[in-house]
């Protein structure tokens, strides 16, 4: 294939998302290994300068067209899988990990790099030289011989088992279809009865599909009476990719391989387990002191856990006949009791929340506090639901957003953000390029040409992604690996995305961002009291629930 017609190739500006084909993946790794290869010769030769500068423009302008175009080809892989493109990007992936990998041990490089005199960097510089240093330790630099060969294959190895993981998880979920009579959705919202009513037309069958996609299993599980449609979701949910479910997906296998590859992966580095590993680049100092705040935190919140389950119980015994609740009706019986307790329920309030009004909101909200302008902006796109926004400060363009909002087959579950290039004053030309961002959700589509209605947790999701997106976005920072999101703790990077959650409950904020689906009219001041009393429902359950899973991630490790 000729360079200069594979999309992969071309950085003159955005990704070409509508034009990248599973045929061009393979073409465009081999060529940007090969100038990685190139560049990194360049860079380890005896006489090539120990400065910052110097390196960069050769290594980090050659690295960030290679993240660039397997960015693009792992997005794409993300949220608009299939057959060809998996099966391409899963050939390339071990030459990409082998590079990366190679680059990231290479001492002659890290000798290299301690070679720069940190008295002449700037502050950013500084950081991100740290960040370097660091990351060529972990990535086993010092690493000799027999130890420095079985860390490369170690990630290679883990790359193709987590690829594996993620492809069983999405496909499991993808596979599940159940074709429900209208008797089986009593007290399903109408518009989730609509969308499974056209999900099962669009496939030629009768009834109701219902999937195990967020907005159609979410909705049943909290508000169909049928305790046994509740199960028959709940045990194909909780079984996905497991040894319970399909076994041509089940992942126990994968798990067990994965953790004993990073056991010896840590072992090699000289660590005692992975989680010590874990936190090295992190604001954590160790493993027992994450423990330590976990416990202590689970502590406190243990009694107001026992007093949610307890009041669980009393009212699905007193209220719902239920004198044994089933895992798959804990749900069902919360949303009753909220219904009860507090007078409103969550779908009162989701013909408040229609996507277009959000969004408006949303904008709004970010232009009078970060002093920008917000405005809908041209590029290609990998699906016609696919938006695309620059923002704006004195009239200047800062950067530029993709929002991709609605679940679909093919598009892994989730909410998340992540960057197409980062702010950075660029060495090989000294100009200025602006930070671009994906924001990805899986919110409902719209039915019956009403617009999407968002369940207030779907805006609080929403808001919190968009905070992600804000950090990368408004960085005034112009060295590329500490930019945005780059070279942040993970256990900080949340922080952004947290402040922006708090808008949800502000009264001045809600009012100007919603209006009824039928009627227009914005969110009642009674019923947003009602959701603000609310606010704190099960939060000692839901709060032990978190714990939970930080413990179980932490001593696994």
């Amino acid at each position: 294939m000729n360079p200069s017609q594979n999309p992969l190739l071309d950085f003159t500006d955005l990704p070409l998302f509508d034009r990248i084909r599973p045929e061009h993946v393979g073409p465009a790794v081999d060529q940007l290994i090969a100038e990685g290869e190139a560049n990194l010769e360049t860079v380890v030769a005896p006489d090539f300068p120990a400065d910052w500068l110097s390196i960069s423009r050769v290594l980090d302008v050659g690295g960030e067209r290679f993240s660039r175009a397997w960015g693009a080809v792992g997005h794409l892989n993300a949220v608009a899988d299939t057959p060809e493109l998996r099966a391409a990007y899963n050939e390339a992936m071990p030459r990409v990990t082998e590079f990366w990998t190679r680059v990231g041990s290479d001492e002659r490089l890290f000798a290299k790099y301690k070679a720069i005199d940190p008295s002449t960097l700037n502050a950013e510089q500084k950081q991100a030289h740290r960040n370097a240093i660091r990351n060529f330790v972990l990535s086993g630099a010092d690493l000799q011989g027999a130890a420095k060969e079985r860390y490369a294959e170690i990630q290679e190895r883990q790359a193709e088992l987590s690829q594996k993981f993620s492809e069983h998880a999405l496909d499991a979920t993808d596979a599940f279809g159940y074709y429900a009579d209208a008797g089986e959705l009593a007290g399903v919202p109408e518009d989730v009865v609509a969308a499974a009513r056209a999900a099962a037309e669009a496939e030629g069958k009768s009834g109701y599909k219902l999937t195990l996609k967020m907005p159609s299993y979410l909705p049943v599980m909290q508000f169909a009476k049928s305790s046994a449609l509740r199960e028959t979701l709940y045990r194909a949910y909780v079984t996905r990719a497991s040894e319970f479910g399909d076994p041509a997906f089940d992942n126990t296998a994968l798990i067990s391989e994965i953790l004993a590859l990073r056991e010896e992966e840590s072992k090699l580095l000289g660590y005692n387990n992975f989680g010590e590993l874990s936190v090295v680049p992190k604001m954590a100092e160790s493993p027992a002191q994450v423990v330590k705040f976990l416990r202590d935190l689970g502590v406190k919140a243990r009694p107001f856990g026992q007093r949610d389950v307890a009041d669980l119980r009393a009212f699905a015994s007193e209220q719902l006949g239920m004198v044994d609740p089933q895992p798959w009706d804990w749900t069902y019986v919360g949303e009753k009791l909220k219904e009860a307790r507090y007078a409103f329920s969550e779908q009162d309030v989701k013909q408040y929340f229609t996507a277009p009004k959000v969004m408006a909101g949303l904008f709004k909200i970010v232009e009078t506090l970060f002093e920008v302008s917000i405005r809908r902006d041209s590029a290609p796109v990998w699906h016609p639901s696919v938006e695309f926004y620059r923002i704006e400060r004195a009239g200047e363009c800062v950067g530029q957003f993709y929002l991709d909002p609605s679940a679909r087959a093919g598009k892994r579950g989730g909410a998340w953000m992540d960057d197409v290039r980062g702010r950075w004053i660029r060495p090989d030309t000294g100009a200025l390029q602006t930070p671009v961002a994906q924001l990805v959700c899986n919110f409902a589509e719209g039915v019956d040409g009403k617009p999407p209605l968002l369940t207030h947790d779907d805006v609080t999701t929403l808001f919190h992604e968009f905070g992600h997106g804000l950090h990368h976005m408004l960085t005034q920072i112009n060295e590329r690996d500490v930019s945005g999101i780059s070279g942040v703790e993970w256990d900080a990077v949340e922080l952004p995305s947290q402040f922006m959650e708090n808008f949800c409950w502000e009264w001045d904020v809600l009012q100007h961002m919603t209006a009824h689906v039928d009627t227009g009219a914005p969110l009642p001041r009674a019923l947003f009291d009602k959701m603000t009393a609310a606010k704190n429902f099960q939060s000692g359950l839901q709060t032990l629930r978190q714990i939970e899973f930080s413990l179980f991630d932490m001593l696994l490790h």
